[in-house]
């Protein structure tokens, strides 16, 4: 568990007064509340960390358990909700001022602010998950642990198909929750594509090498080519094919994750050459020379 210094995050000593604590909290309040900084995330999130460090140092009894345990010790023993259980932000924002910009009354004993407009979401976090081009293509349900939560919760995810890289699904309310009575944040699912020892993949499109000899190249031939769902499927390749020509095999990528349609399956013809020659082949290699090929 992350250590949390709640003084530097006041920018007070460990020996300062509690009024040296408050004025700190004031000022800093003043310029990260987001009545001030209008829709701006980096200082909602300060503003969340130095209340709670407010609401942590401004208890005696807390500071007393923060100050003995740190602050893995101490948040075993304290909740999110114990931390604000009891501190009425209403009476301190509006000692502070803050009335006029946007009204936050607070109710004592919910551990939270309740506004006249809502209360400051709590963070969104991003969840990474392994899948496998096979469970992207045909979607599968993950068991995740929420390692955020006080319990360490699990939840079951429906990952639908299609969750290519750069695609995310959101399980709301399950982020983290407002430190001052607004809705939690919500949790962020995200693939992270393990790598596929036949298939590369490119946003929504597949594609896979198969090599051929030099006289298929040359005569034409017929591959056997792999789909992500197990079938084969017969591709013509024509005569003169060159070293890496790519094919294209509409429609048998990796499914859309919204509507209809799927990627498609690019083929990446390899000429395959023998690194030595036989006393055959080399007479054949001579003829075919003579001949201008």
């Amino acid at each position: 568990m992350s250590e949390t210094d709640y003084y530097k995050l006041l920018g007070v000593e460990r020996t300062a007064s509690a009024e040296d604590i408050k004025k700190s909290y004031r000022k800093l309040a003043m310029k990260y509340h987001p009545d001030k900084t209008k829709g701006d995330k980096a200082s909602e999130e300060k503003f969340k960390k130095i209340s709670e460090a407010y609401a942590v140092l401004s208890d005696p009894e807390k500071r007393k358990e923060y100050d003995t345990f740190g602050s893995s010790g101490f948040k075993q023993r304290y909740s999110q909700e114990d931390i604000f259980r009891g501190f009425d932000f209403g009476d301190i924002l509006r000692e502070f001022g803050f009335g006029g910009f946007g009204g936050f009354s607070g109710r004592r004993g919910s551990g939270g602010v309740h506004g006249h407009r809502q209360a400051v979401k709590g963070s969104d976090l991003v969840y990474e998950i392994p899948l496998t081009l096979r469970e992207i293509a045909e979607g599968t349900t993950k068991n995740i642990v929420l390692q955020h939560q006080p319990d360490g919760g699990q939840v079951s995810v429906k990952i639908p198909r299609g969750l290519i890289e750069g695609k995310k699904i959101r399980l709301p309310g399950k982020g983290e929750p407002s430190p001052y009575g607004g809705p939690a944040g919500d949790v962020f699912i995200k693939s992270k594509v393990l790598s596929d020892p036949v298939f590369f993949a490119e946003g929504y499109d597949l594609n896979v090498n198969r090599s051929i000899r030099l006289s298929e190249a040359l005569q034409g031939t017929t591959l056997a080519v792999p789909t992500i769902y197990g079938k084969e499927l017969s591709l013509r390749i024509p005569p003169g094919t060159q070293h890496k020509t790519k094919m294209r095999l509409s429609g048998h990528g990796l499914p859309h994750m919204k509507g209809d349609g799927s990627g498609d399956l690019f083929v990446h013809i390899l000429l395959l050459l023998p690194k030595t020659l036989n006393d055959q082949q080399k007479k054949i290699v001579e003829k075919l020379a003579q001949v201008g090929l």
